[in-house]
């Protein structure tokens, strides 16, 4: 199959959400939606295939009748999950397993995810991390509700880009858009939620003990080496590249050429528009708000155009 998948997004709506996921053409169904789940294989919302023979399915069913379409990899579930969230207000404070406490305790994979800032009002920032020194501490922090003291937090602006590794305390603050790059995986613990109450008038559930249980003690910014190369018509920053996931950002300008280097690649349009060009016969309209899967059969694609794209592979772990 040498064409790509392109992808139906799912919204989900939130608390803390509003209606700046409206700038990538999407329908939004409430003023208060936070995430546009936009390469998903989860069944808490999974993306439907809109061309080819594949039309109709979701990408949980292309996983799990067309293996070859990715290469044949092994796992029970399409290991990624791509999405755009739009933070109108703060998210609560939170925290996400690693693989083996998830599948132990939940069920499913753990959470290592990282953020590529679309966007950022003047001033604003988030958290990630902490400054407690061991377990004790962390747990007495948060059983008095110093979150002052506890809380780690740094200003962002657009084109910032953050590796969130399972274990590390996190949220994204009011007047955010990030795209996130994640492992599939739905698991999240609340740490701290501002006594902000839900739909039923109550204050939202905490998840204190299992929190303290995963949070990596004490905190340690992971080393990242991002850098751009400059190819023809086309920028390409690595930003990072794990066990999980590569992420990757190309910023094409005019016509540029690339080559598969891992079995799929998952890619999304933050901006711009041009061609998706497979071969001198098959070509695709690209724009803004646009997701798609290349698959494993496609070994080299062009695009033509002003574009800023967002694409990601398989990691070190899940192409062995």
């Amino acid at each position: 199959m040498k064409y790509p998948l392109f992808l139906k997004p799912v919204m989900q709506e939130k608390i803390w959400g509003g209606t700046k996921l409206e700038e990538f053409g999407y329908e939004l169904p409430s003023e208060h939606v936070g995430e546009c789940w936009a390469i998903s294989a989860h069944p808490n919302g999974p993306s439907t295939v809109e061309n080819g023979p594949f039309a109709g399915m979701t990408l949980n069913e292309v996983w799990d009748k067309h293996r070859e379409v990715f290469g044949n990899s092994e796992g029970d579930v399409f290991p990624l999950l791509t999405k755009i969230l739009d933070a109108s207000q703060d998210l609560s404070v939170q925290v996400h397993p690693d693989d083996e406490y998830g599948l132990e305790h939940e069920g499913e994979l753990g959470k290592t995810e990282c953020w590529y800032v679309i966007d950022a009002d003047e001033g604003a920032e988030i958290v990630y991390g902490h400054h407690a020194q061991s377990k004790e501490e962390l747990k007495q922090m948060i059983d008095s509700g110093d979150w002052e003291h506890l809380l780690r937090k740094i200003k962002v602006k657009k084109g910032d880009f953050f590796f969130v590794p399972s274990g590390t305390i996190h949220a994204i603050g009011g007047g955010i858009m990030i795209l996130e790059t994640q492992q599939s995986s739905d698991t999240t613990y609340r740490v701290y939620d501002y006594d902000r109450k839900g739909d039923d008038g109550k204050p939202r559930e905490l998840h204190l003990k299992q929190s303290i249980e995963v949070t990596n003690t004490p905190h340690v910014d992971p080393e990242l080496d991002i850098h751009t190369d400059k190819e023809n018509n086309v920028d390409i920053t690595t930003f990072v590249e794990t066990d999980f996931f590569n992420v990757y950002k190309w910023d094409v300008s005019g016509v540029a050429t690339f080559t598969a280097d891992a079995p799929y690649t998952l890619v999304s349009v933050l901006s711009g528009e041009g061609n998706l060009i497979i071969d001198a016969e098959h070509e695709a309209w690209i724009e803004k708000g646009m997701h798609f899967i290349l698959p494993n059969d496609l070994k080299s694609w062009s695009i033509n155009g002003n574009l800023e794209i967002i694409a990601s592979t398989p990691g070190k772990k899940l192409t062995k």
